[in-house]
């Protein structure tokens, strides 16, 4: 049965104990920290979790699903290998992951949302392959993550470094935990240096995404996602941030015409 962890191994969680600052909630040995802004965000992706697999589908016709599978081929090199999915959500990277690294590889799947984390546990035991058996979910913070350095093969993160509040640290906490010549996959919005692409994304959110968000009363919640898009990095500026963060190479490839993009970041 799919369950959240809300313990990890001592080795592990005596990473996140030298970090202070902040509040933090405390899941077992995993301390869970939480700005005013991430604690707003939190409740956002909280509400949002019930419909965001459905919302998804609809939105993106089916083609988030190949740019899923895109962002995990660029991380992953082996099997049996232990990755992580950071701001995993409802779980889409992790079934993935675990495809790709197979039964004897191991996928910690990490979100700040404990109602995600509830639907991706729910996926996991309604899934049938015996690889599922290779994740665990885990409550915690991408600002502060439970795990030893080097401690992972490859790190994807979808759809979450443009919602963290400082996205300098959380490079720098990916750097971290990766092993040396292993790589991270970030996959999200594309902000676009185009006039042409940045319209037609704006268009769609504002008639498009809100108004069938309406419908299943989210329109508050989705209409963050313009701002969210607005306030994030180009791709030059992500790659800038990768190499300050201390990464060897950085390379931001756009997707889906320019509508999304995924930075590869070698360590």
């Amino acid at each position: 049965m799919g369950t959240i962890a809300a313990a990890i191994s001592a080795t592990a969680a005596a990473a996140a104990s030298s970090h202070g600052g902040g509040r933090r909630h405390r899941r077992g040995s995993v301390a869970v920290r939480c700005s005013p802004a991430a604690d707003e965000r939190q409740a956002l992706f909280s509400r949002i979790a019930p419909v965001y697999d459905q919302l998804n589908d609809v939105l993106s016709l089916g083609q988030h699903r190949t740019w899923k599978r895109i962002c995990v081929s660029w991380s992953i090199e082996g099997i049996g290998i232990r990755v992580l999915d950071l701001c995993c959500g409802s779980g889409d990277l992790a079934f993935l992951l675990s495809q790709k690294v197979g039964i004897d590889g191991e996928v910690m799947a990490v979100d700040f949302s404990r109602q995600q984390l509830q639907t991706a546990a729910s996926r996991q035991d309604q899934r049938w392959k015996s690889c599922y058996k290779n994740i665990k979910w885990i409550e915690g913070d991408a600002l502060d993550l439970p795990f030893p350095d080097r401690y992972f093969d490859a790190v994807t993160v979808g759809y979450g470094l443009r919602n963290v509040v400082d996205k300098s640290k959380a490079m720098r906490e990916i750097r971290r935990v990766l092993q040396p010549g292993s790589k991270a996959s970030i996959l999200d919005f594309n902000k676009s240096s185009s006039f042409f692409t940045a319209s037609l994304q704006s268009w769609a959110i504002d008639n498009v995404v809100v108004p069938l968000a309406s419908s299943y009363g989210l329109t508050e919640e989705y209409k963050y996602l313009k701002s969210s898009i607005s306030e994030y990095l180009t791709g030059e500026e992500l790659e800038k941030l990768a190499k300050e963060a201390g990464f060897s190479a950085a390379k931001h490839y756009e997707l889906g015409g320019g509508l999304m993009g995924d930075l590869v970041a070698t360590h």
